[in-house]
């Protein structure tokens, strides 16, 4: 049943709709990779960490609900049901229990880093096929890649 008629050509359909798809994936597992660390996070910069995380979940909710309609609008159905995250969602994420708040930067860093090389293949990948979606992907990366800055300064400088 086809519900949304697509703009899109087939292999053009393919390609956005992946690119959508593991974004919305990314986006939700970032939420909650968030979420986690948010509740955990111990330390002396607890507060402003804290509170910094709140700032990523509210932006990866947002930007999730955007990827998810703009797949809905070319007639692509967005999967964001609990299994489907959990079997495909793979940015790392905090370990369990406690998290110090150094740890808590840089697990965020990494799954921001992780996220934002994969936003910059997808961006390439549409470039062709959807230019308004290339055009989405390379907002989200932006904003992402702002948030990993401010979590990288949290650390500076390292020790290691």
């Amino acid at each position: 049943m086809t519900v949304v008629k697509s703009p899109l050509p087939e292999p053009a359909r393919q390609v956005t709709f992946d690119a959508l798809q593991n974004t919305l994936v990314d986006l939700l597992g970032l939420s909650l990779v968030g979420k986690q660390a948010h509740w955990n996070i111990v330390g002396p910069r607890f507060r402003s960490i804290h509170l910094q995380l709140d700032e990523v979940v509210s932006t990866a909710r947002s930007y999730a609900d955007t990827v998810a309609e703009r797949a809905a609008a070319l007639g692509l159905p967005p999967d964001g049901r609990p299994e489907t995250i959990a079997s495909a969602f793979t940015l790392p994420g905090p370990k369990d229990g406690w998290l110090k708040d150094e740890e808590v930067v840089q697990v965020v860093a990494e799954a921001l880093g992780t996220a934002i090389g994969r936003l910059r293949e997808r961006i390439t990948a549409t470039a062709e096929p959807d230019p308004v979606t290339q055009d989405l992907l390379i907002g989200i990366t932006a904003e992402l890649e702002k948030q990993r800055w401010m979590f990288e300064a949290e650390n500076w400088p390292r020790d290691n």
